[in-house]
C-alpha cells in the first residue's frame, strides 16, 4: 500500500536534505559510516560522540571487508557515506588506487607505533589489528581423540579430513589474509600444492567470517572443529562465556610464518559533505575510550599504545611466533593473480 505525502511536508523534507548535503553548520548533522558487518562499538560511546558534536551517526554495513571495499570502489563517484571503517592491509591498495579516500592525518597518530603507520600515504588511519590464523574447538577434537594440528602441513593429513573451514579470499579479508600467508609460508611454487591437498582432504569454503565461525564451526553447532579466524577469538570466547569460565573453549594454531597480521583502517570518503565531522570521527576512533572498547567489541587489538587490553587477550591470544612477511607492494601486484589461481585450485 502506498501513501501520498502532502506536498508541503515533501518540500520541507527536500529542503532539509539539501541543507544536510550542503554541510550547513546549523542544526543536527548526520554522518554515515560505511563498515563491514563485524563493526561494533558500545552504544554509550556512539551516543557520547553524537551529543558532543550535535550529530547522528548512521552505520551502513556492507558485508565482509572485501565486499565493503568493492562497494566503496564501485560507488566512489557517488559515495554512500562520509567515513569508511574496515578496509584492511590486504585490500587497501585497491581502495587507494581507486581514489576512494581523501587525505587526513589525525593528531592522535603520534600515539600509534610506526609499524602500523607504514601504509596508506596519509589517506587512511590505522585503528586496530589482529592475527589471522586457525582456531580449534578443544572439546570437539578431544571427543574424537585427535591431537590438535601444529602445522599447516598437518591439516592435509587424513585424520583431519573434512574438519577445516576457511573463507573465500575473493570476498573475505581474513580469507585473503590467510591466502597471502600461505604464499609466504610455502612460496610461490608451493602454496597451490598445499591448497590442492586441502581440497582433496575435504576443505570447506564459505564466503565470509561470520558464516565460517557462527555456522560452520563446531563450537557454534557446525560440522568443522577447525576454523580460519583470529588469534583473539579464544580470548573473546572466554570473556563472554555463558556461564562464565576460567579457561577458553578454543585455542590457536600458530605455525611460525603461517600467521598474518591484519591491520584495519578508517578513512574519509572523497566527496563527503561533512568533512569536519568526518575528521572528528577519525579522531574519535583513535581516542583511548574507543580504543579500549574495541577489544571487547570486535576481538582485535587497539593501535593506540595508551589503550589497555583485557587480561584474557594476554592469557589466551598472545602471538609470539614470526608472522608472514609479504610487502604491501607484493600484495598489490599479485593479489588478483593469487585469488584467481586459488579459485582454479580450490573451487573449480
Amino acid at each position: 500500500m502506498r501513501i501520498r505525502i502532502p506536498i508541503l511536508i515533501g518540500l520541507i523534507a527536500a529542503i532539509s536534505l539539501l541543507a544536510s548535503a550542503c554541510g550547513g553548520d546549523e542544526g543536527e548533522k548526520t554522518i554515515t559510516v560505511v563498515t563491514h558487518d563485524s563493526f561494533n562499538l558500545s552504544e554509550d560511546l556512539i551516543r557520547q560522540f553524537e551529543e558532543e558534536h550535535n550529530a547522528t551517526v548512521k552505520l551502513l554495513p556492507k558485508g565482509d571487508a572485501g565486499s565493503m571495499t568493492t562497494s566503496l570502489v564501485l560507488t566512489k563517484d557517488r559515495p554512500e557515506g562520509d567515513v569508511a571503517f574496515g578496509v584492511d592491509n590486504t585490500f587497501l591498495s585497491r581502495a587507494l588506487d581507486a581514489g576512494v579516500f581523501e587525505k587526513y592525518e589525525s593528531p592522535l597518530l603520534e600515539k600509534v607505533p610506526a609499524q602500523f603507520r607504514g601504509e596508506g600515504e596519509g589517506f587512511v588511519t590505522p585503528i586496530d589489528y589482529g592475527y589471522v590464523n586457525f582456531n580449534y574447538d578443544i572439546a570437539a577434537l578431544n571427543a574424537k581423540g585427535i591431537e590438535p594440528p601444529k602445522s599447516l602441513e598437518d591439516l592435509t593429513t587424513a585424520k583431519y579430513r573434512g574438519m577445516t573451514v576457511v573463507e573465500n579470499p575473493a570476498s573475505s579479508s581474513p580469507g585473503l589474509a590467510f591466502l597471502v600467508a600461505t604464499v609466504a609460508y610455502f612460496g610461490e611454487d608451493g602454496y597451490l600444492d598445499w591448497w590442492s591437498d586441502m581440497r582433496a582432504n575435504g576443505l570447506v569454503v564459505v564466503d565470509g567470517w561470520e558464516t565460517a565461525y557462527y555456522t560452520n564451526f563446531s563450537l557454534q553447532g557446525g560440522e568443522q572443529p577447525i576454523v580460519l579466524s583470529y588469534a583473539t577469538s579464544p580470548a573473546f570466547e572466554q570473556l563472554f562465556a555463558d556461564p562464565p569460565r576460567e579457561d577458553a573453549p578454543t585455542a590457536n594454531i600458530l605455525p611460525p610464518g603461517g600467521v598474518f597480521r591484519q591491520i584495519e583502517y578508517a578513512g574519509i570518503l572523497k566527496g563527503t559533505k561533512q568533512r569536519d565531522l568526518a575528521r572528528k570521527f577519525i579522531d574519535f576512533l583513535l581516542s583511548v575510550p574507543v580504543q579500549e572498547d574495541i577489544p571487547g567489541q570486535m576481538a582485535v587489538f587497539p593501535v593506540n599504545e595508551d589503550a589497555a587490553v583485557p587480561e584474557a587477550f594476554q592469557k589466551f591470544s598472545e602471538v609470539t611466533v614470526p608472522v608472514a612477511e609479504v610487502s604491501a607492494a607484493d600484495i598489490a601486484a599479485n593479489r588478483q593473480k593469487w585469488i584467481d589461481e586459488w579459485t582454479k585450485a580450490v573451487l573449480r
